[in-house]
């Protein structure tokens, strides 16, 4: 499965895997693609050498390490900053990466699995440069297995990227690595009620509708929480969900809106790229047989449910580097206290039932769809975290998976919405 990371495709271009000669070529002098914790340089490959040999090893595994990032060789470096090209010998390909394979093989400790992607000249295809892609690994720590080439007090050789450095993890970082190791294969579907009960927990009183998405990584990630990593993770918040005060909680960032608004938000982005978020639905009172009931616009439940998956899929690809399966669970509730794992029934009037069913175009009336209400409905599904957070079809494909799940138990047989129906129409899935 090729690396994927938001951050670096927007910086570089393109998906790391389709990177052309020129894109490359032009982040020489751009500040904004110095060297991070998910990118490095190197002006040429020496992996011949001792010396060699241990920094490539030391790269990748610091790499794997952290939350996996790309090497690109090639590129010479000032101060971090991209400021020449020193184009390799790419006139045997297979050669080089035989080479490369080898010497991460046997270099490190379990072996990094990485990707490899040569770019060549256009003008001289026998010269170009060489792209390293390590994501994040569930098998770390990896160490770094060469003998030192200085001398060294550090019998511990476990390498991790901290911003545009790579440092060295103490005998506490690894015991506490090996232990996430041993410890990820647990329940993963606990994990997913742990993280959907404690964000409901974090609700303030209401008695007003609620759609919440919950998901969690097969393969946990790991998203740093300092200083400098908060308010870059805030600022990029702030600006996509559009709600935004962010504090640190335990293991993890929480977001919320203004209480007193009705459709209340609350988000909880966890290190280990977990999520859940909770949504207050846009409601509006209806009478029928002499029973008033809330009832939400079907079009407006699924388009917050897809920005829902796509937000909180790109959370655990992009700052906790998740890659592969995340498991999803898409609840809607009349009221926080109707959820099997939400708080005691608030003390708040009316208490309404609820209903999905479809506004006219004019937004004055309604076209009932319900056949019933529901005080509680859930659905799950399995998808891969690029699928989500790429926005594509496979995304309208989870989200059509998981909304017709809901509506079933209003009585409605599947939920027709848009982006479904453009899907459909362009003959990209059978969306049914």
């Amino acid at each position: 499965m090729a690396f994927r990371s938001r951050r670096l495709e927007a910086l570089l271009g393109g998906r790391v895997d389709q990177l052309t000669y020129e894109q490359v070529a032009e982040l020489v002098n751009v500040e904004e693609a110095a060297e991070a914790e998910d990118l490095d340089y190197k002006r040429e490959l020496t992996a011949s050498a001792p010396k060699g040999k241990e920094e490539l090893a030391k790269d990748v595994c610091s790499f794997a390490n952290h939350i996996g990032g790309v090497l690109i060789i090639g590129l010479a470096e000032a101060r971090g900053v991209p400021s020449k090209i020193m184009e390799l010998d790419l006139a045997d390909t297979d050669a080089r990466l035989r080479h490369l394979a080898q010497v991460i093989g046997s270099c490190t400790a379990p072996p990094v699995r990485y990707e490899a992607y040569p770019v060549r000249n256009p003008e001289d295809p026998k010269q170009g440069f060489l792209i390293l892609a390590v994501p994040r690994s569930p098998h770390g720590p990896h160490a770094v297995t060469t003998p030192p080439v200085k001398a060294s007090e550090k019998a511990l050789r476990y390498p991790r990227r901290t911003g545009s450095r790579t440092d060295w993890l103490t005998e506490t970082d690894v015991a506490t690595a090996y232990r996430r190791r041993f410890t990820e294969a647990a329940d993963r579907g606990q994990r997913l009620l742990d993280v959907e009960k404690e964000a409901l927990a974090g609700l303030p009183a209401s008695n007003m509708p609620k759609l919440l998405v919950t998901m969690t990584p097969e393969v946990p990630g790991d998203m740093p929480i300092n200083h400098e990593s908060f308010e870059r993770h805030r600022r990029d918040i702030t600006q996509r969900l559009l709600f935004g005060r962010v504090r640190i909680g335990s293991r993890r960032l929480i977001v919320s809106s203004d209480e007193r608004t009705m459709n209340y938000q609350h988000c909880e982005l966890h290190r280990d790229g977990s999520g859940a978020w909770i949504s207050g639905i846009p409601v509006q009172m209806a009478m029928s047989e002499g029973t008033e009931f809330n009832y939400a616009d079907i079009n407006v439940v699924v388009d917050e449910l897809q920005n829902m998956l796509e937000l909180l899929a790109a959370h655990a690809r992009d700052r906790a580097g998740v890659s592969g399966t995340m498991l999803v669970k898409a609840a809607l509730c009349e009221a926080p206290h109707r959820h099997p794992l939400g708080p005691g029934r608030p003390h708040l009037h009316p208490m309404l039932t609820f209903r999905i069913d479809q506004a006219d175009h004019y937004g004055t009336g309604r076209l009932p769809l319900s056949t019933q209400s529901c005080r509680y409905a859930d659905a799950e599904v399995a998808a891969l975290v690029d699928d989500l957070a790429d926005g594509g079809t496979e995304l309208v494909k989870a989200t059509a998976l998981l909304a017709d799940e809901l509506v079933q138990a209003f009585g409605i047989p599947e939920a027709a919405f848009a982006a479904r129906a453009a899907a459909a129409s362009a003959g990209r899935h059978d969306l049914s």
